[in-house]
């Protein structure tokens, strides 16, 4: 597996060397795998509250942990994904429908990648993190051509563009908290423009919440009565 990952990431010799070593090092220094984060069930609470507004809690590693009905209708239905795969840079890199909801994919990937990054120094030695970096190196060429860059990006706030398979062009604004007393966990919130064409879609979405998530090449009647 690391000779894969060397030619993939096309290490010299020398650096091929000292990746080799580097796996010598961690395996005899090997720790136990963390535990997954755990979100508290105040906050869940928080998050059935909010419906209405796209909100979920992710980690250092890009892992959504906890999210609302209107976020899966948003996103894409987290729950029918397996827990590994419920993280943000295993879809965008991954799932090639991530290329179609995200109008500026480019944009999304560097994002991704440079919170991957700035999770990479503040824990160096988590050996899931370093797992998830040697998959997308192995298995995406842009994940290597981004990871390459060195850039690092902490998620605050902004604005996105999405293409959805059901109610079409959607731009949203988003804000991003530290939950204070639960190490390394945030919360996104996300909200369209009042009075604006995304807005009312939005609403429609949630609307019908999770159920928004199911493949957009549905019949019309077997569409909700305001999504035909």
């Amino acid at each position: 597996m690391l000779d894969a990952i060397a030619r993939a990431l096309l290490l010299s010799e020398a650096e091929h060397a000292h990746l080799l070593r580097l796996a010598q090092l961690g395996r005899r220094q090997r720790r136990p795998e963390p535990p997954r984060p755990q979100v508290r069930p105040a906050v869940r609470e928080l998050l059935t509250a909010m419906e209405g507004v796209p909100a979920y809690v992710w980690g250092p590693r890009a892992d959504v942990l906890a999210w609302n009905q209107t976020a899966s209708a948003v996103f894409g239905d987290w729950a029918a994904r397996e827990p590994r795969d419920r993280n943000w840079a295993r879809i965008t890199f991954l799932d090639p429908a991530s290329r179609k909801l995200f109008s500026d994919w480019e944009s999304k990937a560097y994002d991704v990648v440079g919170q991957l990054r700035l999770g990479a120094g503040r824990h160096a030695g988590d050996p899931l993190l370093a797992a998830l970096i040697g998959e997308l190196s192995l298995k995406s060429a842009d994940f290597r051509r981004l990871w390459a860059a060195h850039d690092v990006k902490k998620k605050t706030h902004g604005a996105m563009t999405l293409a959805h398979p059901l109610v079409g062009e959607l731009t949203l604004h988003y804000e991003t908290f530290a939950l204070v007393g639960d190490e390394e966990q945030s919360l996104s919130t996300y909200h369209a423009e009042a009075g604006s064409a995304s807005q009312e879609a939005l609403r429609l979405l949630a609307s019908w919440g999770a159920d928004a998530s199911r493949p957009a090449d549905l019949p019309a009647g077997e569409r909700p009565d305001n999504l035909r």
